[in-house]
């Protein structure tokens, strides 16, 4: 990416819509211009189901980053997520053909189409195909084969499909404000992109994002992704348990989630009489019964993360252990339990790579909208597979960088 140009994303979550602006600034750090954020309606679980709502709430995001940027958003990064999401692993080989047998950018991409030849039902579409590893004359490990020589080329892929119908209601809302679509991105994908440490990626290590409607879990290995899956548990269950348990109307007991919630419930009984929490509206909760709901319910979602673990050692598998990142990350002491339910190092990812009016970019919540301008900008080496297989998406990706440089 260009310095100086602006690049924009938009994170639409079960409850919030975050809209971000920034400019490319120096190295790898992008400076923020403007950021918009708006109660999400009209979507469950990460899923579209009502489009003049969820219309309603992008639109709100959208202009408050534009206020705050002074600039005109027209296109931007969108995370996708939701049940609907489904990952394989995939090899695809091709022969290098050449006298010279050099590996060429374009062998690239032969080997990448061929890896993507998968039978996809009608109704879903490919998402994303990225390179996991190379191969050269059967020499596995090679990162990037351009330029060096061999007479075949194998590599190994991961593919993650959607459903057609769920991700075009997204695309239908976004473009119903009047913003293009640069890319769509899987969000466990953009999350490992704000959060993780390079060390992470290379050695092993699970990223758990933790949203309002879904927990998005992403495992890396040898600097690049090896395994993805969404849970339909996460922050909603938390607050709904609050409300059954404690006899609290949901918003209420979402405001007690956020203000007092914690995984580490008081035993000293001295302690335990004293601590009676209280709201403004006048309903208050023991502090002992609020943290044994919440650590039980997120002791039932740490442990379906366990199961989307590969293999059957898991610290031999991802000796870095498990990111906690998602705005139910923010409950006290979610790091100590994870510990101690799953037996792995365990650590809050805060978003980094970004400058500027961020002040309130630096919490767990915002790790999808930061790493989706942060994808952007590095490209991935992931194939944008949805949007040239849309009649016209690369006209509109066109147009909108020509709208650009005519401002």
């Amino acid at each position: 990416m260009a310095k100086n140009e602006v690049i924009s994303c938009i994170d639409v979550g079960t409850t919030k819509v975050c809209s971000i602006m920034a400019r490319a600034g120096y190295g790898h750090d992008l400076q923020v211009l403007g950021v918009g954020i708006a109660p999400s309606r009209g979507l469950h679980k990460g899923l579209v189901v009502n489009i003049p709502e969820a219309k309603r709430s992008i639109q709100a995001s959208v202009r408050r980053a534009e206020q705050a940027s002074g600039l005109k958003m027209d296109s931007a990064y969108v995370g996708v997520t939701g049940r609907h999401v489904n990952s394989i692993n995939k090899r695809g080989v091709v022969s290098i053909n050449r006298g010279d047998k050099l590996v060429r950018s374009d062998d690239l991409r032969r080997v990448l189409r061929a890896a993507r030849t998968v039978n996809v039902p009608a109704d879903r579409k490919l998402l994303h195909v990225i390179p996991r590893g190379y191969a050269l004359d059967g020499q596995e490990g090679v990162r990037d084969p351009v330029g060096m020589h061999g007479f075949r080329l194998d590599v190994e892929t991961h593919i993650i499909t959607a459903a057609v119908a769920s991700v075009q209601n997204l695309v239908k809302c976004i473009r119903g404000v009047g913003i293009d679509i640069e890319d769509l991105v899987l969000e466990p994908l953009a999350s490992g992109e704000s959060v993780l440490r390079v060390d992470e990626r290379d050695s092993g290590v699970v990223l758990a994002d933790i949203g309002g409607g879904t927990t998005d879990v992403a495992v890396f290995k040898d600097g690049s992704i090896w395994h993805t899956a969404i849970l339909p548990v996460a922050g909603y269950q938390i607050t709904r348990d609050i409300a059954i348990g404690l006899g609290l109307p949901f918003d209420v007991a979402e405001e007690m989630k956020k203000k007092y919630g914690s995984v580490i419930p008081l035993y000293d009984s001295k302690e335990k009489d004293k601590s009676t929490l209280r709201i403004e509206n006048g309903y208050s909760v023991p502090y002992q019964e609020l943290s044994e709901i919440v650590r039980a319910r997120f002791e039932e979602v740490l442990k379906l993360i366990a199961l989307e673990i590969p293999g059957s050692e898991s610290i031999r598998d991802v000796p870095s252990g498990l990111v906690l990142t998602g705005g139910s990350s923010n409950l006290a002491g979610v790091d100590i339990l994870a510990e101690e339910v799953l037996g792995l190092p365990a650590r809050v990812g805060v978003p980094t790579g970004v400058y500027g009016l961020a002040d309130v970019l630096p919490d767990p919540a915002h790790a999808t909208g930061v790493g989706l301008l942060l994808w952007g900008t590095k490209g991935n080496g992931s194939e944008n597979t949805w949007q040239t297989g849309m009649l016209g998406g690369a006209f509109k990706r066109l147009m909108s960088r020509v709208k650009k440089l005519v401002r």
